[in-house]
């Protein structure tokens, strides 16, 4: 089956997590990923985490993020280098150029909208901020999850606001910027017209607080943390067994009676907690005895029975579970590095399946594939350009 987007070629002066994750989506799905960076101040990314190659530029964190690419360096604060760039947009047939530089560099490194669709009208054009392209705050994950509420709904009730354990500021705006270029690709498809596609982080991220905001603002209830409690449904809770944790949600009454006539939860079946709305008043007791009851059985045991009862339930699993889990291991995606050897492995795709993925590609790999193959710049013009650090 042919990658959906084979074909589809695009250029990316990105850095950090939201923008690699979001090319890295696309390339997965077949398309052309060329990362562009600055030779001397390349992406920070590639400086943190252990250096598993012996390379000091190609450490851990950098990794997973960046399969299926290739990479080039380009020194846009130089007018050179910024002709470069409108050449590569020209001759590469970009049909995405995206960036998550600051607003403020736009022009000065002729990364604009305005420049590069002068050069490729029917381009795509992508820019990833933290609030948007008329502010120029700098941001990180962590500090859009405190300004957007998440960290306020994150934690137990009685400790302090908690960073969620995963980037999904990042994530999630990688995602919604994945959502917008498919549309806008879809656009062009139907009537050959380009885009400027400007993605707020802050805006995406607060895009998904629909019910606390709706609470909050429409009827003036606080919507504050509950640790692995939920505010409208019990029980729903971590609770522990003999060897370990299960997470159990119980959604509607129909599970709720099932549960409590299991002989193993002899006892919960109260005329009280029949309906969802006396278990939420009195859910403190409720877990607590519930967790009574599920602490006397072993992970598997209590798994099996409210399984079989149709309450969804899960073990918490550690990454290692994860990573063995049968529905996942068989389809994880392995790729390995030629000059090391060393083999990666990252998770499926949500849907379908990634094409061969590439190694992530060393800091100007393929420069002499792009500016000396593509664009026809001779040996010497290439060792010229590295000499005055335009690549």
């Amino acid at each position: 089956m042919t990658p959906t987007l084979e074909g589809v070629t695009v250029l990316s002066l990105e850095q950090a997590t939201v923008l690699p994750f979001l090319t890295y989506r696309l390339a997965c799905d077949g398309a052309r990923v060329i990362r562009v960076e600055n030779a001397e101040r390349p992406d920070p990314n590639r400086f943190v985490g252990k250096d598993v190659l012996g390379e000091h530029d190609m450490r851990s964190y950098f990794l997973p993020n960046n399969c299926g690419k290739e990479a080039v360096t380009l020194n846009l604060a130089e007018a050179e280098g910024r002709d470069i760039l409108r050449e590569l947009v020209r001759r590469l047939r970009v049909d995405i150029f995206a960036t998550n530089q600051r607003p403020r560099s736009y022009a000065k490194l002729g990364i604009d909208d305005a420049t590069l669709r002068a050069v490729k009208p029917d381009l795509i054009w992508l820019g990833v901020t933290g609030f948007g392209p008329d502010h120029d705050e700098a941001a990180y994950d962590p500090i859009l999850q405190a300004r957007a509420g998440f960290m306020e709904l994150t934690g137990a009730p009685d400790g302090p606001p908690t960073v969620f354990g995963l980037p999904m500021v990042d994530l999630g705006a990688a995602e919604h910027g994945y959502g917008a270029i498919m549309k806008a690709l879809y656009r062009r498809a139907m009537t050959g017209a380009g885009a400027r596609l400007d993605l707020s982080m802050l805006r995406s991220a607060v895009s998904w607080m629909v019910a606390p905001i709706f609470f909050s603002a429409s009827l003036g209830e606080r919507i504050t943390r509950t640790g692995t409690t939920h505010q409208f449904f019990a029980p729903v809770s971590v609770l522990r067994t003999r060897d370990g944790y299960v997470y159990l949600a119980v959604g509607n009454d129909a599970q709720w009676a099932a549960l409590a006539n299991l002989p193993a939860f002899a006892g919960l079946d109260r005329p009280e907690w029949v309906a969802n709305a006396g278990r939420i008043v009195d859910a403190e007791r409720l877990h607590r005895e519930l967790g009574e009851r599920v602490g006397r059985l072993q992970t598997a045991e209590a798994q099996a029975l409210l399984r079989e009862a149709g309450v969804p339930v899960s073990r918490v699993n550690t990454l290692a579970d994860v990573v063995g889990d049968p529905l996942v291991a068989p389809r994880l995606v392995h790729v390995r590095d030629p000059r090391t050897g060393l083999t990666v492995a990252l998770p499926p795709p949500p849907v379908g399946d990634p094409p061969p993925l590439t190694f992530p590609p060393r800091l100007g790999e393929h420069n002499a594939k792009i500016y000396g193959e593509t664009l026809g710049y001779p040996p010497e013009r290439l060792a010229d350009l590295r000499g005055r650090r335009i690549i």
